[in-house]
């Protein structure tokens, strides 16, 4: 609460730090903005010169009835709104231009800081809270200088009609100008308002962000439960807060113009009753009057102005310290790797007493873990839930970094290669078989840098056993597969990621329990997949089926994040009761079926240990 509330009041050197930060983006645009600064001064002017021009209207044409004046004031006046409007479309545009590509850029920068982020951050991050930082908070940023720059438009336009108004009469001006000190109080106090009002709304916007993205996501669960109504009343009540905070918002931003209008009205009030006793005594004209009237008008409408430009820069500097939090966040370090290129034969991969505990957890995922898998070996990892598994294979491609221990290639620290030629030498296949919005094509050679044929992607495909329900597709491999690859099934999605891992062609395989989410007429199609993915490549697999632990060259055996045996099966099944429980819950069924493809259904030696 603390934080929240220290939050709410930002001070000024934090505003003019963050402002300065913002304003960093739009230097390279510094000549454009000149030019948009240019047609402000010509803005600022015109302004002040169609004050000054109603003491001529009224002086020479109303009263001395001047047909030369007639003449000129309105071929001056229309020269002026010509050079006005002129003036204000080459502000704008050139503000537009530099503001849009400041936007761009800035998206760019927060994505690519966000994309090469750890895991980690992700699993502890909202997806929509982090939409939201890029689309939202970013747009709010972009109107920052453009507001600033018409800020000091209306402080140069107050400039010439308080020349204009002290020209006139300087008198009279000084009882006007007095009540304009009384506008800055409120001005800076509907700021500070609008900037919290402003944090406020953006993180509930985040809020609405997650809620959207994490049901439109999992809407088959919300179906298959039937919760649409509850979901409907849970987006209801973040709607309704939001509505709540918007409200807040625009009360405080529309009591801000009446405000400013009776600040101006006093002194305008002011300005009639002791420019009326001049008029009446004589010792001024009615049009030098009427153009003080009309410069003094005009010059509250920028102190107005001003307020509303305040309010965008306060919701600006809201927005920038939200992107500024994940750019400038020293604990959210992108991912580093090493200066060597991976480019040459899988040797061995060795863990030396490697422990790694999650943030969010006490106990350890992996403890003092030690292991060899040489090139060509087949190892597989069995174990109850919990056991450390995933978290093992996890650690290979640097997903996570142990906080004990090391982990080696072919000699080297696995830190000392770059993380794209690591990752390029390992293909992972997990039970989440996750798919572009792409072509069937697109995603099967998704992440290759190297030319790829056509052939050579069907011949993966049917390698996969992919190729055949592909082609009856209704564009084939041009075929789009919708968001999270929705129109194919679990089995033809899980053969499709298989296709993208033989085409990957990595030296080192990890497949992580890649058909237990699968039904067993679709398992077995994809196992005989991944049988062939698995030749002639050095593989370690979580195991889910008998026939992955029969193959293997190791079946290690963890619990309680340690290797507790290792061994072959036959040898586990006679020495390890933790292997021969699970192989007795897990693996037995399997025997019995696969026993009874083969016109058998007697288990392998040792099944009833």
């Amino acid at each position: 609460m603390a934080d929240a509330k220290k939050n709410d009041h930002p001070t000024h050197g934090m505003s003019i730090h963050l402002l300065k930060r913002c304003l960093k983006y739009f230097h390279p645009y510094k000549w454009q903005i000149f030019i948009s600064m240019l047609g402000m001064g010509v803005v600022s002017l015109t302004t002040a010169g169609t004050a000054w021009l109603v003491k001529p209207a009224l002086d020479e044409i109303f009263i001395n009835k001047d047909e030369q004046a007639l003449l000129y004031v309105p071929m001056l006046f229309f020269a002026l709104t010509l050079l006005k409007g002129v003036g204000r479309y080459v502000q704008n545009y050139y503000m537009h231009f530099s503001g849009l590509r400041v936007l761009e850029k800035l998206r760019s920068e927060l994505y690519d800081k966000m994309i090469f982020l750890p895991l980690q951050f992700y699993e502890e991050s909202q997806v929509g809270m982090l939409m939201s930082r890029i689309i939202s908070d970013v747009t709010m940023i972009r109107n920052s200088l453009p507001s600033i720059v018409m800020m000091i438009r209306q402080f140069l336009t107050m400039l010439g009609l308080v020349g204009v108004v002290f020209y006139q009469n300087p008198h009279l001006a000084v009882w006007a100008i007095l009540v304009l000190p009384l506008a800055l109080y409120p001005l800076v106090w509907f700021g500070r308002k609008l900037r919290k009002y402003g944090r406020r709304n953006q993180s509930k916007l985040a809020d609405i962000s997650v809620v959207l993205q994490e049901v439109f996501s999992g809407i088959r669960v919300v179906k298959a439960f039937a919760t649409e109504r509850y979901e409907a009343r849970r987006f209801d009540d973040e709607n309704e807060r939001l509505a709540r905070l918007y409200l807040k918002q625009a009360s405080v931003s529309e009591l801000s113009s009446p405000v400013m209008e009776l600040i101006g009205a006093v002194g305008i009030g002011l300005v009639i009753w002791f420019g009326g006793r001049e008029v009446i005594a004589g010792e001024t004209t009615a049009g030098t009057f009427f153009s003080f009237v009309a410069a003094l008008a005009m010059l509250y409408d920028p102190v107005k102005s001003l307020n509303s430009a305040n309010m965008d820069v306060q919701r600006a500097l809201a927005g920038a310290e939200r992107v500024f939090e994940i750019l400038d966040a020293p604990h959210l370090v992108v991912e580093q790797g090493g200066d060597v290129e991976f480019d040459e034969p899988f040797g061995e991969l060795r863990f030396n007493d490697v422990t790694f505990t999650y943030d969010s957890k006490a106990a350890p995922a992996l403890d003092n873990v030690s292991l060899t898998v040489r090139a060509g070996e087949r190892v597989a990892i069995v174990g109850p839930s919990g056991a450390g598994k995933s978290t093992f294979v996890n650690l290979i491609p640097r997903f996570y970094e142990p906080q004990q221990g090391g982990i080696t290639l072919n000699g080297r620290p696995l830190s000392a290669y770059t993380l794209a030629s690591l990752r390029r030498n390992v293909a992972m296949v997990s039970q989440d078989a996750f798919l572009f919005n792409l072509s069937v094509r697109d995603n099967i050679i998704y992440g290759l840098t190297r030319p790829v044929d056509e052939a050579s992607v069907r011949e993966a495909a049917q390698s996969a056993y992919a190729d055949e329900f592909i082609t009856q597709m209704p564009e084939g491999y041009d075929t789009i597969l919708g968001e999270r690859g929705v129109k194919v099934s679990g089995g033809q999605k899980q053969r499709l990621t298989i296709a993208r891992a033989i085409m990957k062609d990595a030296p080192l395989l990890i497949l992580d329990e890649a058909t237990s989410a699968l039904d067993s007429e679709a398992e077995r199609i994809v196992q005989k997949a991944l049988d062939n993915l698995m030749q002639n490549r050095t593989s370690i697999v979580i195991a889910h089926r008998l026939s992955t632990i029969l193959s293997a060259d190791r079946i290690l055996v963890m619990e309680q994040g340690r290797i507790v045996d290792a061994g072959r099966h036959e040898e586990l099944l006679d020495r390890c009761s933790l292997y021969a429980r699970l192989y007795a819950m897990q693996f037995a069924t399997d025997a019995v079926t696969d026993g009874a493809e083969q016109g058998t259904a007697t288990p392998p030696a040792g099944a009833t240990a």
